[in-house]
């Protein structure tokens, strides 16, 4: 953690604002599919089991707000395929690729812990 960074654990602290960032169950699941490069939307319902397309749409969304994917209307004209496209911005790829990745690594790590210890 930085030095001298929310010492005193205020509301707009900066790990709440990284928090935030997975706090929607399905948002750091469509980051990582959308670490496999751009996607459409379509594609990542597919991709993503159990997602609906209300709530994938939801997600996209959000992440588009927060900066982390961006939409983009023009790709792939001469394609058959239909739709825009989703890819991860720069600061998608850094946190999708950075904390995010760690995090699940430590949650793979430790999966048989986390799994025991829910049912208590």
């Amino acid at each position: 953690m930085l030095e001298g960074s929310c010492q005193t654990f205020v509301s707009d602290c900066q790990v709440r604002a990284a928090a935030e960032l997975i706090s929607h169950a399905w948002d750091p699941v469509v980051l990582s599919a959308l670490r496999l490069g751009p996607t459409r939307r379509k594609e990542l319902l597919t991709t993503i089991a159990g997602v609906s397309d209300k709530v994938l749409t939801q997600a996209l969304q959000r992440l588009q707000a927060r900066g982390l994917v961006v939409r983009d209307n023009s790709a792939d004209q001469a394609s058959t395929h239909t739709g825009a496209v989703y890819r991860l911005s720069k600061l998608g790829e850094s946190f999708t690729n950075g904390p995010l990745a760690q995090l699940a690594q430590w949650a793979a790590e430790n999966q048989d812990d986390l799994v025991g210890r829910s049912a208590t």
